[in-house]
């Protein structure tokens, strides 16, 4: 499956696979929210403000670097 993307004014369209598209979002991480409210007879009961980071983890982290 493949993407077409915008790579900003002037710049041609560039196509690209799924899987490197969701390997460059995560690569900068992705930030999603959303809100949730159950109500019943327009009365609000439930409000659920939902906030994810989703990055990737670097791997071969050197352990000299870590200390």
């Amino acid at each position: 499956m493949t993407a077409v993307l915008d790579t900003g004014p002037g710049a041609p369209a560039e196509r690209v696979a799924l899987v490197d598209l969701l390997d460059r979002l995560l690569s900068g991480g992705v930030v999603i929210t959303g809100d949730l409210v159950i109500s019943i007879a327009e009365i609000d009961l439930v409000h659920v403000s939902l906030r994810a980071l989703v990055t990737a983890v670097r791997d071969g982290l050197d352990p000299e670097e870590e200390q």
